[in-house]
């Protein structure tokens, strides 16, 4: 993944697999910066100066003229991919950005029925991963939201992340297009919830996150696009888990924004280097749009949201603690095994590393 050099935003490259629908006829013969100039001129002919608005779509301006189309999707809408599709075409971007981070990025190559397997699919290997890349709570956490996810896939028959897939699709016919990654890693997220919430709130929501089983239909993704019953929802979860709104919701606004706010930055037109207002398209969950758009106009730190504190002693005495169960239910899991069984479990690299740790840890 390259970085783009004046963008903190992560940028990925265009998909090479997907050809202009028209494609445009150069001239044999014609120089590389003519070339160059004829595909700026295409782009600039195809942009809409006035698109007409889909409802999801909120229209931000920058200081230096620069435009933002943000998109607010719902992650299972077909109409969604239609908004986020429309849009790109219309107003032929110098940027798309897509509210996703490096550890994401993974579900925008993989096709539709890989996914679906891929979401249904919560194996030892993912807990093994989840733990290791974000800790053993935060791992725990991001494995139930797994299983949310997967029970939506399954309710709706449909894998997660589709308005994003179009938009990396849709960015790679456009003419020099930039696509960028913009939200915070996952992992920071995670670790910054965990640690915001008291025992007893992390007990609450795991249960009901274990125990999720409410039938959810395309009817109901749909109305996650209507902003007055998003925000009726929105403040139901601030009653309930004011913290994790905070963590996942609120500091992921001025993440969203900051990212945005760095990809609407004056673009360099090929003919004669002159800056000129960049467009671009931002492609959001609908639950972060009221957010960045209030979120737009103000001084921003993002330092600040993207420490993560060190565990407190308490909480390294409950995860030793459940460490602990799990070596002795392993152990007992290998005691009623035999000896076969409980060697072949003891010899598995996670399995070692754990009573590496505990050993360090008692001695």
């Amino acid at each position: 993944m390259d970085q783009d050099n004046n963008s903190e935003n992560e940028s990925v490259g265009p998909p090479g697999d997907h050809a202009e629908e028209n494609p445009p006829c150069i001239p044999p013969g014609l120089a590389d910066g003519e070339t160059l100039e004829m595909l700026w001129q295409l782009r600039m002919q195809r942009r809409q100066p006035s698109p007409v608005l889909p409802e999801t779509v909120s229209c931000l301006t920058a200081p230096d003229g620069s435009i933002l189309y943000l998109v607010g999707t719902a992650h299972f809408s077909d109409s969604s991919k239609k908004d986020v599709a429309t849009m790109i075409r219309a107003v032929q971007p110098d940027v798309v950005l897509v509210e996703l981070c490096q550890y994401r990025v993974s579900m925008l190559r993989m096709d539709e029925n890989t996914l679906l397997r891929e979401a249904k699919d919560i194996n030892l290997e993912k807990v093994q991963q989840a733990i290791k890349q974000n800790g053993l709570m935060s791992g725990l956490m991001q494995i139930l939201l797994l299983k949310v996810s997967a029970h939506i896939t399954e309710q709706l028959g449909m894998a997660p992340g589709g308005e994003f897939r179009e938009a990396y699709k849709e960015a790679g016919r456009v003419p020099f297009c930039k696509f960028h990654l913009g939200d915070r890693p996952i992992p920071v997220t995670f670790k910054r919830a965990i640690a915001a919430l008291s025992l007893w709130q992390k007990a609450r929501l795991a249960w009901g996150l274990c125990f999720l089983s409410d039938p959810i239909s395309k009817e109901d993704v749909e109305k996650c696009k209507q902003k007055d019953l998003l925000e009726q929802t929105m403040s139901e979860m601030i009653g309930e888990f004011p913290a994790l709104h905070q963590t996942i919701v609120a500091e992921r606004d001025i993440y969203l924004t900051h990212t945005l706010r760095q990809a609407t930055r004056c673009v360099e037109a090929p003919s004669n280097g002159q800056k000129v207002p960049a467009v671009v398209v931002g492609v959001v969950g609908m639950g972060h749009v009221p957010g960045i758009e209030q979120n737009w106009d103000k001084e921003l730190n993002i330092n600040e949201i993207m420490s993560v504190a060190p565990p407190s002693r308490f909480s390294w005495l409950v995860r030793m603690a459940l460490k602990g169960v799990f070596v002795g239910m392993l152990g007992y899991a290998c005691y009623r095994a035999g000896g076969g069984l409980g060697r072949a479990l003891l010899s598995l690299p996670a399995v070692q590393s754990l009573l590496e740790t505990l050993r360090l840890r008692s001695s």
